[in-house]
């Protein structure tokens, strides 16, 4: 599962992509990420990297029929505040999905639309 790393006001935030099998639709996750152990306690020189955390808003990209709009689903069990850049970010890698899930459809043959 691929996913994009962004960093404003000095938190680290991810955008997730991975398919939805329950929702028949792309998910695009966007979390606050958390940074990731360095990989082998024996090296101290190793790079700490952040991994995307527990998504607080999933946007469901439908992929079989292009007239089922995208929605974004809101996952937060207390108040969050999204800085606009970064809600701006997320919104742009929805809106890529949603294109390049319309762009795939298109390109389908039409027997295997039935």
């Amino acid at each position: 599962m691929p996913w994009e790393l962004q960093e404003h006001a000095g938190r680290h935030y991810a955008v997730l992509f991975h398919y939805a099998l329950p929702d028949d639709a792309w998910a695009v996750e966007l979390s606050e990420a958390v940074p990731a152990a360095a990989k082998g306690a024996e090296n101290p020189e190793a790079a700490v990297t952040f991994l995307p955390g527990a998504a607080f808003l999933v946007a469901l990209v439908p992929d079989e029929d292009p007239d089922l709009p995208p929605v974004v689903r809101v996952y937060s069990p207390e108040e969050r505040v999204v800085p606009y850049e970064i809600m701006h970010w997320f919104m742009e890698q929805v809106a890529d999905q949603v294109e390049r899930c319309r762009i795939a459809f298109d390109q389908q043959e039409p027997e295997s639309l039935e």
